[in-house]
């Protein structure tokens, strides 16, 4: 999403990224808790409070069950993690962006580009959030409520338990889920931003951040939530010296859950995660162009005094 104006130093992208990430996961969060939950449910359905029938059945049970605080359980690590998070993925999407037009001899994105930058910066961001998603996903899980009393306890005692590597179990389906995502959201950007009528006024082009964005959330969570479940369950599980895993790698990890839950267990939590991603792909686009513009205004500005 390289802008067509002078194009401003790394900082400055990373910087409105990482506003745009924070500010996403502040409206969104509690989707994501809901999402979680949901996908680490195994087996068939079994009546009770630790049963979930779905995205509304599951947020009125843990307000009533556990209040409305579980909500934002383990927030702190998705907070630290949106800023670099969101910063690599709009500061990478602009460096691939570039570096693939100057190795086709392009002067402008195209679509195939356009999907080939954005699984780049996609498998560029996945290297920087396994720890932090780590955490994030033992903090969410209701089982995991007694084990740890915060981002920290979680970190502790994987690495004294399952040792320093363990922090990045899940890698290997993160890479997936994050490329897969990130080529659907900012190849359909480009796509939609092609197709609709070019905005004339500030409020028109926020209106077409916003459209573009929730269509390539949307589009990139319906590509990589089945990477997204098998993460959640890979991530969850404790390893012990000598047993291999039951969901170890990303591939056969989606095989084993088609063919234990069917094909639907691969798509649960869509809806939250769909409701979040999809508005808060909007959010993201909408805030990151509205404080790029801020930053090159200052630029501009600070240029015509210093003349």
């Amino acid at each position: 999403m390289a802008s067509e104006q002078a194009p401003l130093p790394f900082g400055y992208t990373f910087a409105a990224g990482a506003i745009a990430g924070v500010s996403e996961i502040l409206v969104m969060y509690p989707l994501d808790v809901l999402k979680t939950r949901i996908q680490l449910q195994t087996g068939k359905p079994t009546a009770g409070a630790d049963h979930y029938n779905g995205m509304l059945d599951c947020f009125n049970k843990i307000v009533k069950n556990e209040g409305p605080s579980r909500l934002y359980r383990g927030i702190t690590a998705p907070i630290l993690m949106e800023a670099p998070k969101r910063a690599t993925k709009f500061a990478a999407n602009d460096k691939w962006g570039k570096f693939y037009r100057d190795l086709f001899g392009q002067q402008q994105m195209t679509q195939g580009l356009s999907v080939l930058t954005g699984a780049s910066a996609g498998a560029t961001e996945a290297f920087i959030v396994v720890p932090f998603e780590l955490v994030k996903i033992r903090l969410q899980d209701k089982a995991s409520a007694g084990k740890y009393n915060g981002m920290v306890d979680v970190v502790v005692k994987t690495v004294r338990n399952e040792g320093l590597l363990a922090m990045y179990n899940g890698l290997e389906s993160t890479l997936w889920r994050h490329i897969l995502w990130n080529a659907g959201y900012f190849g359909c950007i480009f796509q939609v931003r092609q197709l609709i009528p070019k905005a004339e006024t500030k409020k028109g082009q926020t209106i077409n951040d916003i459209i573009a964005g929730t269509i390539g959330g949307t589009v990139g969570t319906i590509f990589n939530t089945p990477m997204d479940v098998v993460k959640s369950r890979i991530q969850n599980t404790i390893k012990v010296p000598g047993q291999v895993p039951k969901y170890n790698w990303a591939w056969p990890a989606v095989l084993t859950v088609f063919k234990e839950e069917g094909f639907g267990a691969l798509y649960k939590g869509f809806i939250p995660k769909v409701l979040r991603l999809g508005p808060g792909g909007g959010i993201l686009l909408v805030v990151y162009t509205g404080v790029m513009d801020m930053f090159r205004k200052m630029r501009d500005e600070r240029l015509g005094k210093q003349l």
